[in-house]
């Protein structure tokens, strides 16, 4: 072989060198790319990334074996990153452009900011999966092309704006896109129906389209899941959509989809969950969903459907979950309805329907709710139900059932709810032998039963209302009733027992309301009841009671409304205490009462009571103890003093200030403590003082002092709660702690500052006539957001405890922000209530069941959001201006009889004209979150889909109710309009 020409053996030497430099390099700068990476990390609260460190010059492929990174094991370049879950915050980082190899891109569930760059796409032409759910990520979606090896593509649960890029259909890879949980607007592509190998489409919640869902989505032959609810979207569900015939999921709920149900819905064989919900469909359902075989889920409530439930309903056989409420159903339930052992979930409440229930409802023992309020049902209920072990939820109540409770059903072990009221139900309130534990309340009010209550009542120790007011209950109260521990309220009113009030029900005292009312009684009031410390309301009204009214009550700070008119009792009413709040009123029909509303006591009437108070003398031994109670608070004040001296002494040791911050600052710990002047001042709290600070770069920060910390004291005044909620979170609606600077003795929280203040302090000082209704609704939905985020987004979740008006900031284009998160608890599993040792929030805005069980999940924040909802609505305080004991609630259910249309009765007339769509929409969402149980009430996350679906702003009224007219348009009330909002001012 001959030998080849030295130049020729250098030129390959060459190659061979410059190919081995450039595969080395390759991997070098790589790890270049992902340790700048981890420099832009802001905060890594776990330490996750600690492990990139860098390597000897030597070692280039180090990176390769670091955690969440993996490498092609021949040439060594990034083929995956995976850092999901990590709640890592930081800017998005421009460096993932320098892996052009990278083909798995996981960064879902973190804290990432900014926009992606135009170029994003292009620069990383191998991928296939890109993930980046669940961040903060904001501005236009990165534009077309997509890589053309590209599958998975997740960008959902961010704040991504602007259209849906239409090149995103020349991708012919894609089979999963998730855009949902954005800002998104424009209309939804009509191309994206070419993406022939896409499985799953999901582009709803949050995101507020133009126009209807496109007809060419039915070309989606590959399609298994569309998820378009809450998006806005309009006009009649596309015909075109019979033609998926893979689809197994359709989500279109709370959209403003109209006409009539598609027929062609019926020939999707595969489908198993349809959610048409939250809607405007109207006629009847389809005779072709006969054939949907292998449905499981039908959800069409909240829409104006008519006609009968078709009796293949009851045929279908896989189904499992139907709701059909607020609709305009008639006729009855298909008789066979449950036969095929899956029901689980039944509610048909709020329609028309009559008839007798199905028997088999409960066949297969799966059923754990069943709902029928508000129709005109009759008959017996099924005798089935009473051995239905798997039943939590029964509420058949507004109906007209008749016969007898079936027997069994208070001793199921799942049960937690019983609604049978308004109805024609007989018989006695029987309980086996077993009583169902969990059972929270029971509701049989305004039927026809009669007998005594049994002993074995006390065996409900979980229950927190039992209201029998209204049927013929007859006897003496049972002592057990003083087992119920978790007893909150108790209507017993309107029955007809007799006896002696029994003293056992002061041993419930958890008890806030007592009503026994119109009944029987006789006897003395029981001295015991002052020991209910957290009663608010007593009515023992109309019964044949005697003797005094106990003196005792007047210490009973919490009771606000007593009634005890028409019955037999006599002797002085006092005047001070309590009393001094009580309405004349109270005691009417007393004819031996006297006092300061009653006039005047005789000698007769104040005869036992001079007994009482006849020694005008103190006796020695009483002044005995008077001599030793002084000296022993001179005692204690000496002490007191020693130790003052000794911890000023040691003051000095304390005074080193440690300031740790969150991201990057520009100020130290003494540039914090220069703004504690007393001219700095904008807020006082519970727990601490809010000063306003200007760093030296002219920064602005709110400064929260937080009250001392005595020396053993187990509470912090919330600042561990703030520290380890607060400082891991980045939500554009949640005020940003920066950081927080301590000396073993006090401690301040560093916020960014918001300069309109509070909503509570703008909508009710001197500038509420500003706060118009566009931003009042804009602020209400930012709000919902950022609670939203900390109930189903944190990890762990986290319960806010304290949600108020004061609580919601607002920044320089009053943009809300959920601040104060000093009562924060975190639930580590979803739907978890943690029981708290002391009741914390703020009056007017504690859910019922917080304040009474000190038990708390996410329903708490929902029932105080609603609240703060009602003030937006009428710019009313949510308590101090309805009278003695009446809060906003209380004071809209009477004023609008919790009816949406009355709105008008309610609104703030500092409003001169206001969309009377938005307006009811608003108040109804509070409505719903001011259910008084909290099962009732919907999640923030729902709250959020309600109030982004923002009715069409047509017709406006002003702050008083609509006149007549005689046209059939909606009257309209203008008003000069007033300036805008100039809260900055």
């Amino acid at each position: 072989m001959p030998s080849l020409p030295p130049p020729f053996i250098f030129l390959l030497l060459l190659l061979l060198f410059s190919s081995s430099a450039a595969s080395s390099s390759a991997p070098a700068a790589e790890q270049r790319a992902l340790l700048a990476l981890k420099s832009s990390v802001v905060s890594d609260s776990s330490s996750s990334l600690s492990p990139w460190t860098p390597p000897s010059p030597a070692n280039s492929t180090a990176h390769c074996s670091w955690p969440f990174v993996s490498c092609d094991p021949l040439r060594h370049r990034v083929t995956s990153l995976d850092l999901s879950s990590l709640n890592l915050s930081s800017p998005f980082p421009p460096s993932l452009s320098l892996l052009p190899h990278l083909a798995f891109l996981n960064l879902s569930n973190n804290l990432f900011d900014g926009s992606l760059p135009s170029s994003f796409f292009a620069a990383l032409p191998s991928l296939h999966t890109l993930d980046l759910y669940n961040n903060n990520l904001s501005g236009p979606l990165p534009p077309a092309p997509l890589p053309s090896r590209l599958r998975h593509l997740h960008l959902g649960g961010n704040f991504f704006s602007g259209p849906i890029p239409v090149g995103y259909s020349l991708c012919d890879s894609l089979e999963y896109l998730a855009l949902s949980g954005n800002e998104l607007t424009g209309t939804i592509p009509p191309q994206l129906g070419n993406l022939s190998r896409l499985r799953e489409l999901y582009v709803g919640y949050y995101n507020v389209f133009d126009g209807g869902l496109p007809p060419e989505l039915g070309n989606l032959s590959e399609l298994v899941r569309l998820d378009a609810a809450s998006c806005g979207l309009s006009g009649e569900i596309p015909p075109e959509l019979g033609k998926l015939k893979k689809l197994d999921t359709l989500f279109l709920q709370v959209n403003l989809f109209s006409g009539g149900l598609t027929p062609e819905l019926g020939t999707l064989q595969s489908l198993k969950s349809m959610d048409l919900s939250n809607n405007l469909l109207t006629g009847e359902i389809p005779a072709s969903f006969a054939d949907l075989k292998n449905l499981t889920l039908l959800n069409l409530f909240r829409n104006r459907l008519y006609g009968s439930i078709p009796e293949f309903i009851g045929e279908l056989p896989q189904l499992e979950v139907i709701q059909l409420w607020e609709n305009n159903f008639t006729g009855n339930i298909p008789a066979n309805l449950g036969s095929n052992g899956n029901l689980q979930l039944l509610d048909v409440s709020s329609n028309k329907l009559n008839g007798v229930l199905p028997p088999d409802l409960c066949e297969g023992n799966q059923l754990h709710t069943l709902i029928t309020l508000g129709n005109f049902f009759f008959g017996p209920i099924p005798e089935s139900l009473g051995k239905c072990w798997s039943l939590s939820r029964l509420r058949m109540g507004d109906n007209f059932f008749n016969g007898s409770i079936p027997t069994g059903l208070f001793g199921l072990p799942m049960l937690t709810q019983v609604e049978l009221q308004d109805n024609y139900l007989e018989g006695e309130f029987v309980v086996g032998d077993s009583a169902a534990t969990n059972l929270g309340q029971i509701n049989l009010s305004n039927n026809r039963m009669s007998g005594p209550l049994p002993a074995a009542i006390g065996n409900f120790s979980g229950v927190q209302k039992l209201l029998l007011n209204g049927n013929r209950f007859s006897g003496r109260i049972p002592p057990e009733i003083g087992l119920l521990q978790q007893l909150s309220k108790m209507d017993f009113s309107n029955n007809e027992f007799s006896g002696e009030i029994t003293p056992e029900i002061s041993q419930c005292k958890t008890l806030t309301f007592v009503d026994l009312s119109r009944n029987n009684f006789s006897g003395e009031i029981p001295n015991d009841i002052t020991t209910m410390r957290i009663l608010n309301y007593l009515n023992l009204s109309r019964n044949h009671l005697d003797g005094s009214i106990p003196a005792s009550i007047a210490s009973m700070q919490s009771l606000t409304s007593v009634d005890f008119s028409y019955n037999n009792l006599s002797g002085l009413v006092p005047g001070t205490g309590q009393f001094s709040y009580f309405n004349s009123t109270s005691f009417l029909g007393n004819p031996d009462l006297c006092g300061p509303y009653l006039g005047p006591c005789s000698d007769a009437s104040t005869n036992g009571i001079n007994k009482l108070h006849g020694k005008g003398h103190l006796s020695s031994s009483v002044k005995l103890l008077l001599v030793i109670g002084l000296l022993l608070c001179s005692i204690m004040f000496a002490i007191a003093a020693i130790i003052k001296a000794r911890s000023l002494k040691k003051a000095s040791n304390a005074r080193a200030w440690k300031l740790t911050a969150f991201q990057r600052l520009d100020f130290t710990s003494d540039d914090l403590l220069d703004c504690l002047k007393e001219d700095n001042i904008i807020g006082k709290g519970g727990a601490g003082i809010v000063y306003k600070g200007v760093m030296p770069n002219g920064d602005l920060v709110a400064v929260k002092r937080l009250a001392a910390m005595s020396r053993g004291s187990s509470h912090d005044h919330g600042f561990n709660a703030e520290i380890q909620t607060l400082g891991k979170i980045r939500h554009r609606h949640i005020v940003r702690l920066l950081g927080f600077c301590s000396n073993h003795e006090t401690n301040l929280l560093v916020y960014e500052y918001m300069p309109n203040g509070s909503l509570g302090e703008v909508l009710h000082g001197k500038k509420g006539g500003h706060l118009l209704w566009e931003t009042r609704y804009k602020i209400a939905l930012e709000a919902a957001k950022g609670l939203c985020y900390l109930h189903h987004d944190c990890s762990p979740l986290i319960v806010h405890r304290d949600v108020k008006s004061n609580n919601i900031l607002l920044d320089s284009n009053l943009e809300a922000h959920v601040a104060d998160f000093g009562l924060a608890k975190f639930l580590q599993d979803s739907g978890a209530s943690e029981c708290m040792s002391v009741v914390a929030g703020s009056y007017g805005y504690i859910a019922p069941e917080y304040a009474y069980t000190l038990k708390v999940d996410e329903k708490s924040d929902v029932y105080s959001f609603g609240v703060v909802l009602l003030e937006l609505v009428s710019g009313r305080r949510p308590v101090g201006e309805f009278g003695d004991g009446v809060d906003i609630v209380q004071w809209v259910r009477k004023t609008t009889g919790w009816n949406k249309d009355e709105v008008h009765k309610i609104l703030d007339q500092r409003l001169s004209s206001v969309p009377i769509q938005e307006v009811t929409h608003v108040f109804y969402v509070a409505l719903l979150c001011v259910e008084e149980q909290a099962v009732e009430r919907p999640t923030m996350r729902e709250v959020v889909q309600m109030l982004a679906e923002r009715p069409n702003p047509i017709v406006t009224i002003g702050s008083s109710p609509p006149q007549a007219s005689t046209t059939t348009e909606h009257p309209t009330i203008t008003h000069q309009s007033p300036p805008p909002d100039l809260l900055s001012s």
